[in-house]
């Protein structure tokens, strides 16, 4: 199998480059090779040169606050492109997988989120990925959408490496306990993805929801990330009752974040015969390296 593989330099498109390895050849771009999302044109001639059996698109618009101001820029990238990305492949043949959000839904209530459910974006972020989604779900008939939540790794921005630098500098933390869901690791994101490529037939094309296992806040798992690393070695100054609990309301940002990110992986899961592990694994083991000295 022959794999176009976009957004190569990200925290899952960095993973994605050793997991799709086993099952092909995988040219993996950058925005600069090729893979720029914001110019379709460009983006359509690169599908066409490759001539992949599989897309597998990890490049996203993904500054959250920033969506509010740069909407146009956001929708081009998470909604345009992909209509591109879902009309060249429904044209050659080829699967297109594609990574979405939790931000699709509103983030009422505590129930895990079933790919069935009512879709309500409560910022542009949200909706530029909803509009991603549905131009592929009507366009590409073999497409597979994933979609993922709280994504962090050693590689790459994310809360978790924010969380250990900051202990590492100040006293004391505050971080949120009031949103709700599920740390995922870009490691098992990518892995999920060629178990699930390598598998689908027709009959799989669709939605589903991966995340790791269990659930949790921002405050227990910052306050958890931090044991982990300390049991490595580091020496961090906010550590324990140092990294305190607050609301939502004590950050008040551009942007508004859904209160409940859980989302329901059943589908998946039956679907493809698959285990996914707690989210405490993987956010140990980044923890742990991220606090070992190389």
């Amino acid at each position: 199998m022959k794999i176009l593989l976009l957004g190569a330099s990200g925290q899952v498109g960095w993973q994605l480059r050793r997991s799709l390895s086993v099952l092909g050849e995988v040219v993996a771009l950058e925005r600069e090779g090729g893979g720029d999302l914001a110019k379709p044109d460009e983006l359509a001639a690169t599908v066409r040169r490759v001539a992949p059996q599989a897309i597998v698109n990890a490049a996203a618009f993904t500054a959250v606050d920033r969506a509010e101001q740069e909407t146009a820029l956001a929708f081009a990238i998470n909604a345009t492109a992909c209509e591109v990305l879902a009309r060249e492949a429904q044209g050659a043949g080829a699967w297109l997988v594609h990574y979405s959000t939790d931000y699709v839904f509103d983030g009422t209530g505590t129930r895990p989120w079933r790919e069935d459910d009512a879709t309500s974006p409560v910022n542009a972020y949200g909706r530029s990925k909803l509009a991603g989604e549905q131009a592929i779900a009507a366009t590409c008939t073999r497409h597979l959408i994933l979609r993922t939540s709280w994504v962090f790794d050693a590689w790459g921005r994310n809360f978790l490496k924010t969380i250990l630098r900051a202990a590492a500098q100040r006293e004391t933390l505050d971080v949120v306990d009031d949103q709700w869901g599920a740390p995922t690791r870009a490691a098992l994101v990518a892995d999920v993805t060629a178990h699930v490529l390598r598998q689908a037939g027709a009959q799989h094309a669709g939605t589903y929801h991966l995340a790791a296992a269990g659930e949790t806040t921002w405050h227990a798992y910052a306050s958890f990330a931090v044991a982990q690393a300390v049991a490595a070695g580091a020496t961090l100054k906010a550590s324990g009752e140092r990294i305190r609990a607050v609301p939502t309301s004590q950050f008040p940002l551009p942007a508004r974040r859904p209160a409940n990110s859980r989302l329901d992986t059943s589908k998946l899961r039956r679907t493809f015969g698959l285990a996914l592990p707690p989210w405490q694994d993987g956010v140990a083991a980044v923890a742990r390296e991220l606090a070992t000295p190389t």
